[in-house]
């Protein structure tokens, strides 16, 4: 087959690709391809006196805190939703055009958006998605669970937690729909900035998020541990008395304590919404279980913490990373469930 042949096969190919647009990573699943071509962090750093972008997703995060004063470093998502839309339009663009070159096409794209976005929200998604034939939008906590593998067409209640950067995703799903659901600005971000608090508090000292993310996903705990589990680690920072650098010794236990109060929050959530539960889902739930996933949902002994304040069993999904932008690039398959979905047509 002959180059020019393979371009014209291309723009004749109806392309479907669904987008994860996570505060701390963009994801993209072609769903022709049947994989995830692109995972990067959502980040941008721009020169302040050209507005040109000097770096963006991987090599822009390898730049946090260490930027000079003419360059700015620019998180376009907050909370799960778009922050600055301009922003946005152009990470996004160059990301599609890193994925599949400077042609012209007009996909359909999945959007996985938090349950309870605002209507400025969510013609803040529609307007970043340039260059798209239509536009649909998913609920985070449906798509995750799709993604982790359950079938959700069935009749029978099925529980999902989705723990983002941004955004906590809860819903109990039957049938294609959300019977009920939540979503609260309590994530893994907030894990970070709990740390950060926490350190600077205990042991007068200052550091970064990237040191905060790490102590995080490298000993941090969401219930009290002993022993070898009990992991000490030494980190870096500025000390706030003295203005000069210092290290410090820090132990998972005190990780705990540092988050403890966010972790609550979201399991007071799963809660109200396990409450607000039909009776006759409640039976499928204890024997189905709920589905765990989102990267905040790795942090160690979070699944055995819900297990014992719920008292009902958790299932951590197997692909917890990705499994809301798989799920938004299966629903394309489900034409029931399309039919639910909130879509523009450009």
């Amino acid at each position: 087959m002959s180059r020019f042949t393979r371009f014209i096969n291309f723009f004749r190919t109806k392309k479907n690709i669904a987008i994860d647009l996570g505060t701390s990573n963009v994801l993209i699943y072609d769903k022709q391809r049947k994989k995830i071509v692109l995972n990067e962090p959502s980040i941008l750093v721009k020169d302040k006196k050209s507005g040109e972008i000097v770096a963006i997703g991987t090599e822009a995060k390898e730049m946090l805190g260490k930027t000079s004063d003419s360059l700015v470093v620019i998180k376009p998502l907050s909370e799960g939703v778009i922050s600055d839309i301009d922003a946005t339009r152009e990470m996004l663009n160059i990301f599609v055009k890193r994925i599949y070159g400077g042609s012209p096409f007009r996909p359909e794209i999945m959007i996985c958006v938090p349950a309870q976005v605002t209507s400025i929200e969510r013609r803040a998604i529609f307007d970043a998605a340039i260059g798209a034939k239509k536009i649909y939008l998913i609920e985070e906590g449906r798509a995750a669970v799709l993604g982790s593998g359950v079938n959700i067409s069935l009749p029978e209640g099925n529980t999902v937690i989705d723990i983002g950067g941004g955004s906590t995703d809860i819903a109990i799903l039957s049938l294609d729909e959300i019977i009920t659901s939540k979503s609260i600005r309590v994530a893994g971000n907030n894990f970070d900035q709990d740390i950060i608090k926490y350190v600077k508090k205990k042991f007068d000292l200052l550091i970064g998020d990237k040191t905060a993310e790490n102590l995080k996903k490298e000993i941090g705990t969401a219930m009290v541990v002993s022993g070898d589990e009990n992991i000490t680690t030494t980190i870096k920072g500025r000390d706030l008395t003295t203005g000069i650098p210092k290290v410090i010794e820090i132990n998972s236990n005190q990780v705990r304590e540092a988050i403890e109060d966010s972790v609550n929050e979201i399991i007071t959530a799963l809660k109200e919404v396990l409450e607000q539960c039909p009776p006759e889902l409640s039976a499928d739930i204890l024997n189905n279980g709920v589905v765990l996933t989102g990267g905040g949902s790795l942090l160690r002994n979070f699944d055995k913490l819900i297990e014992e304040r719920v008292q009902i069993p958790i299932n951590r999904s197997t692909n917890s990373l990705e499994s809301v932008v798989m799920g938004g690039g299966l629903a394309f398959d489900n034409k029931k469930l399309m039919r639910t979905l909130e879509m523009r047509e450009i």
